[in-house]
């Protein structure tokens, strides 16, 4: 079978497909019933703020209490990231708003891409702090078990690595391409073996790339030889023309159709 994108497809998409199948199994292993932890109420937890006479400093991040004393700096009274202390604030991690509105748990309104935010700091906090107990309330019920709202995250996370996966994909069929622009020269374009962090065996030619819902295309590098990405085994002639006529592409007004490099001066 021909490896089309060449080699740096296929390891980049096997990679993609890995990371998802750990991620899933990371998620189930983190969500699942264990022995080993402590239920608060959320006026518990509040007590864990580091203040003189608290019993320890506390956060939560999708109703996983971790012990974050060894980050007093970021997490103490009077410090940066204080909000956070004694409470689940997951929004917050995600929107950046630390007043008293922001700093809450409802994450229900987030995208994929932004659950996956939520979804890193989570790998941040189990991989740097010790992982405490459970927050009886939106995530978890008096039980210590997930809620129906915490499965519908574990499912966005899911699509949102998914959606990442897809993009890589098309990442790898049109890398971007190098761009430099100077008040002197003005905008250059061009293609090489390594544009838009893409290692690959072919380089490419400038196209504009016009996405469904963007205001705006952008450059990417095209294949100019072997047959289309999307060719289907029905369908095995081709023009050998690699995704030069892919519907989505555009050429640039000025630069030679089978150019590397396109330059625009002012």
């Amino acid at each position: 079978m021909p490896m089309l994108g060449g080699r740096g497809l296929w390891l980049g998409l096997a990679a993609a497909a890995v990371a998802v199948a750990v991620m899933a199994t990371r998620l189930m292993g983190w969500w699942s019933p264990r022995a080993d932890f402590r239920l608060f109420i959320p006026e518990e937890l509040a007590r864990y703020r580091g203040r003189p006479g608290d019993p320890g400093l506390y956060l939560a991040l999708l109703g996983r209490i971790y012990d974050v004393s060894s980050g007093r700096k970021h997490y103490g009274p009077g410090a940066h990231y204080s909000g956070f202390a004694g409470r689940d604030a997951s929004r917050a991690f995600v929107t950046g708003d630390y007043s008293a509105a922001g700093l809450v748990d409802d994450v229900s309104d987030l995208s994929p891409s932004e659950m996956l935010t939520l979804q890193n700091w989570l790998s941040f906090y189990e991989k740097n702090y010790e992982f405490i107990g459970r927050v009886i309330g939106r995530f978890y019920g008096e039980d210590g078990l997930p809620t129906p709202e915490l499965t519908q995250v574990d499912a966005m996370i899911t699509k949102g690595l998914e959606a990442n996966k897809q993009e890589l994909k098309e990442k790898q069929k049109f890398p971007p391409c190098n761009v430099e622009w100077s008040s002197a020269r003005g905008s250059r374009f061009w293609c090489s073996q390594q544009s838009g962090g893409v290692i690959r065996d072919w380089i490419g030619v400038p196209r504009k790339l016009f996405k469904p819902g963007a205001k705006e295309p952008h450059c990417v590098c095209v294949r100019t030889t072997g047959p289309p990405s999307d060719r289907t085994p029905d369908n095995p002639t081709h023009r050998n023309r690699g995704d030069l006529d892919h519907p989505n592409l555009g050429e640039y007004t000025g630069c030679p159709p089978l150019a590397i490099t396109c330059s625009f001066p002012l």
